[in-house]
């Protein structure tokens, strides 16, 4: 079952053209990647589906919706979340209180009710803060929780990023370079965990420059060079393509 389609996608700035024309179908369940040289369009492509660029052209559709220009709340409303390139954390609180601010944000908690802490109040922030051990526990760095997010080491901020986006409860989450910047062993684990992820019910949307880490998880590629999609496919055809290889290579 197709859940995020693009229709000819299109996003220009001035004389720019970041996204040009670009089609795409992302099953239930799937992990794609979605890879490219630098400026090639990914990570606009990211901020058009989730709302904080409005395309110039095309269409995005969500399980048959056409949610094109939406804003960002409302798109993550329907279960789309999405992580960025710098790590968006609150530094200076706890991992913990980082996901607890993410699930009542996504609760919607009244700050009459936080204030006056009524019995329900009570009850659900002790619900909340026991889904957010959990989300960290998914995650791998539940042994984090009391520690200071701005002081983690990298490889645990960027789970803890991703944590705070599962916290949104999605239904697919858009992974912006999860793995930059990580060891090969905080690498590994970081992909791990995205497989085991989708395991759980969650689809990925995954950009990447660790080729590596892509190839050895994703089940389909899109590639994009210059704002257009020059291939697409499994992991072995798109390595073997002529115009991926000369878009990282070059021309022999």
């Amino acid at each position: 079952m197709v859940i995020l389609e693009l229709q000819g996608l299109r996003k220009q700035f001035g004389e720019l053209v970041a996204v040009d024309d670009v089609d795409m179908s992302i099953e239930e369940g799937e992990i794609r990647g979605l890879i490219g040289p630098n400026g090639s369009g990914k990570t606009t492509i990211f901020n058009c589906i989730t709302g904080f660029l409005h395309p110039t052209g095309g269409k995005v559709i969500w399980k048959g919706e056409d949610i094109t220009g939406k804003p960002p709340h409302v798109v993550a409303g329907k279960g789309l979340a999405r992580t960025f390139q710098l790590t968006n954390l609150f530094r200076d609180m706890t991992a913990l209180q980082n996901v607890v601010m993410a699930c009542h944000l996504h609760t919607g908690v009244g700050l009459v009710g936080q204030y006056l802490m009524t019995r329900r109040t009570k009850q659900r922030d002790e619900e909340i803060e026991e889904k957010a051990i959990t989300i960290l526990e998914t995650m791998g760095i539940g042994d984090v929780k009391d520690e200071i997010a701005g002081a983690l080491p990298h490889g645990h901020q960027e789970a803890l990023g991703v944590a705070m986006a599962l916290a949104t409860e999605p239904k697919i989450l858009l992974l912006d370079e999860p793995v930059t910047g990580m060891n090969p062993s905080e690498t590994k684990d970081m992909m791990e965990r995205i497989t085991r992820l989708r395991d759980s019910g969650v689809t990925i949307l995954l950009v990447e420059h660790d080729m590596k880490a892509v190839m050895s998880t994703c089940e389909q590629i899109t590639v994009m060079n210059f704002g257009k999609k020059i291939c697409e496919g499994d992991p072995e055809g798109v390595c073997s393509h002529e115009e991926v290889i000369e878009a990282y290579l070059g021309r022999s």
